[in-house]
Order: structure tokens, then C-alpha cells, then sequence
């Protein structure tokens, strides 16, 4: 029996795959199921490079928040947050900055429930329900107005989470209403699988997306080209949008193969 098994609350579905707990099987996590590990095999069966790149996506979190802690920035919103792993975005902001604030988001009540154990008595910190469609919604939320001033600069980050939100939800306009509503100074940081390098994945991982979140016809999938729009109205900072290998890396030849892994990543700062 996993930890997940044994700490599940009655409330959540195990026998269905849920992408949380898809993505903790794929950094080697325990908080899942037989459903989710299932459904997460028949997407490595598709794409190996699908644990990889869930692997080079927390790679790329500490890079970016380790960079903009350094920048000043003391206000961190993790949007699409996930289940906790190692080196959550507190964990990293507070290496630079130990009074850094962070508001964790997502609405998957798994997520929910695991946050508010791990975070239980930090002041500093906040778990609310909620994503990037309902920007109002997050920015109105006495939880997250608790942590984070929104007269003060801050990050937004969006690690993993876009790519899942279908062309017809009209994402980009959600990502532009939460820039307008965030002060010049503050960052928004992204990262989104792209199918450049890999356009004969794109039918069998979406049909399995599809599935599980009971979106049929509808379709997520973008080139690079079509994620710089997620950054209209900011100023990407060096070395833009590019392979998550690419993106600063601690090591330069970590950086060799870079589109091997089919995930861009970029911040970018309001002016």
C-alpha cells in the first residue's frame, strides 16, 4: 500500500487517473494509485521522454525561482502547484530569501489536502482552491490576499499547468487578465510541453488527456511559437522562451540534446 492509499480521504476518486498524482508516479512519488499508474504507463509507452521532462520541469522551478528571489522578488504564486514533492517553490525562495511569501493554487482536492498538512502553522505560506481560468477568483481569495500584497512586486508561476487548458477556454486571455492585475516589477514565470520535435505524439497523448479529464474534441496541444503569447505585455529576460535544458542551466552541457526534452520554459518581468 502506497502512503497515498493509506492517507486518501473517502472524498477522492482512486479508481479514476488523476494528473496530480500522474505527474508524483512520474518524479518517483508514492502519493498514487493503480489508475493513475495505468494511465501513466500507457503515456510512457507513447513517450518515454514523458518522466524526463516531468523531472527537467522541477529542475526548471528551482532555477526560476531561485532566480527571481535573487531579482528581490519576496511574493511568490504557484498556480497549478501540484501534490509537494522536493524543492517546492517555498523551499527554494526561502535558500534566498528565508521571510519569502508563497500561495500555493490548484483544484485537485488531493493537492488541496496534502498542501495543508505539509504547511500547517507557516503564516508565510497559503493552499487555496483555484486555477488560471478563474484569475478573478485567485486574485479575490482572503487566503491568498492573507499572504501576498498586490501593491508589492511578485512572481506568478505556471509550471506544467497550461498545457493541459483546450484552445477553446481562451487561456491567454486568463494569463492577460492575472498581468493586468499584478503590479510593473512582478515576473510571470512559464513552462508548457510544445510537439515541435515530436508531432506524432500529439493524437495518442491528447486522446489519453482527453479521457481523463472528460474533454472529448477538444485539444491543448501548441508549438513554441504559440506559448510566446502567454507572454504579451512582459519582457522576457535572457535567454527568452526556450528548451527547459536551455534555460540558465547549473551545468552547460546539461543544456547538450536540449530538444530531447519537449517542454519550453521563460520568465518574464511587467514593466
Amino acid at each position: 500500500m502506497t502512503g497515498a492509499a493509506r492517507r486518501a480521504p473517502g472524498e477522492f476518486d482512486t479508481t479514476k487517473p488523476n494528473i496530480a498524482r500522474m505527474n508524483d508516479y512520474f518524479l518517483g512519488g508514492k502519493d498514487n494509485f493503480a489508475a493513475d499508474r495505468k494511465a501513466a504507463e500507457e503515456l510512457l509507452a507513447i513517450a518515454p521522454e514523458i518522466k524526463p521532462i516531468a523531472e527537467e520541469n522541477r529542475r526548471f522551478l528551482g532555477r526560476a525561482v531561485r532566480f527571481l528571489a535573487e531579482q528581490g522578488i519576496r511574493q511568490f504564486f504557484d498556480i497549478g502547484s501540484g501534490l509537494p514533492t522536493r524543492q517546492n517553490t517555498h523551499e527554494v525562495a526561502r535558500t534566498v530569501c528565508p521571510g519569502a511569501h508563497v500561495v500555493y493554487a490548484d483544484n485537485d482536492p488531493v493537492v488541496i489536502s496534502h498542501g495543508e498538512a505539509i504547511l500547517a502553522g507557516d503564516d508565510r505560506t497559503a493552499v487555496v482552491k483555484g486555477d488560471i481560468l478563474h484569475p478573478q477568483d485567485l486574485v479575490a481569495d482572503p487566503g491568498v490576499r492573507r499572504v501576498i500584497n498586490f501593491d508589492e512586486p511578485m512572481a506568478v508561476l505556471i509550471f506544467g499547468a497550461l498545457h493541459f487548458i483546450p484552445h477553446e477556454d481562451d487561456p491567454f486571455k486568463r494569463v492577460a487578465w492575472l498581468r493586468d492585475a499584478i503590479p510593473s516589477g512582478s515576473y510571470l514565470a512559464l513552462s508548457h510541453v510544445v510537439f515541435d520535435t515530436k508531432p506524432e505524439a500529439v493524437d495518442p497523448i491528447e486522446d489519453i488527456y482527453r479521457a481523463i479529464l472528460s474533454r472529448p474534441g477538444t485539444t491543448a496541444a501548441r508549438g513554441r511559437d504559440e506559448v510566446v503569447p502567454f507572454f504579451d505585455g512582459f519582457e522576457l529576460v535572457d535567454p527568452g522562451l526556450v528548451y527547459l535544458r536551455q534555460w540558465r542551466p547549473e551545468n552547460p552541457l546539461s543544456a547538450r540534446a536540449a530538444e530531447k526534452i519537449w517542454m519550453v520554459g521563460g520568465v518574464g518581468r511587467k514593466p
